[in-house]
């Protein structure tokens, strides 16, 4: 079950990195066509017009999807910020406690982001609700990557609960205080 839970966290934050890579490719295409105009401009004294229809919409889609994908990845490699000034001064048995009750309330609030969101790509299926971009985008389309992203963010947290309550340390234990280190 471990291996299947770290593949799914794994596969979120590599789909993470593809929307982040799809930004890059969509911005630099841009620039390169309004390169291209300003070079055609120079040139002849008129642009060509060259655009990318709904661009912006389209990387603010990619932002929210790589965004949310990431979360449990990111929870898992202990990257989140977690402010240890106060849990770092208590009694190990104190900090297990305000681990399990932080951990607890985290889930709590990602369950009810989750059921919430999953409810709103189930209304924008139902009513048909589109973007109102330049190319109009079925909204279903760029709100599911954030459900599954919830999702799979929730499940890391169950996953993370349940860990904590059978005694084993936390996932991120060791690994954000590195990133501060270096």
């Amino acid at each position: 079950m471990r291996r299947i839970l770290d593949f799914i966290y794994q596969a979120a934050g590599a789909l993470a990195a593809f929307f982040i890579l799809a930004i890059v490719a969509l911005v630099f295409a841009q620039v390169c066509l309004n390169l291209a105009d300003k070079i055609a401009v120079a040139l002849t004294g008129g642009g060509i017009g060259l655009t990318i229809p709904s661009y912006a919409d389209f990387t603010g889609f990619f932002l929210a999807a790589s965004t949310f994908l990431a979360l449990a990845y990111t929870l898992r490699a202990g990257g989140h910020i977690r402010v240890t000034l106060v849990i770092g001064r208590l009694p190990s048995r104190a900090q297990r406690m305000v681990e399990l009750i932080v951990v607890g309330i985290a889930l709590a609030m990602s369950a009810f982001a989750t059921w919430y969101v999953i409810l709103l790509v189930y209304e924008s299926v139902e009513f048909g609700d589109r973007s109102s971009g330049m190319v109009s985008v079925p909204l279903w389309l760029p709100q599911l990557p954030v459900a599954l992203g919830l999702v799979i963010l929730s499940l890391a947290l169950a996953d993370e609960l349940i860990g904590l309550l059978r005694g084993r340390p936390a996932s991120w234990e060791g690994k954000g205080e590195s990133l501060l280190s270096e």
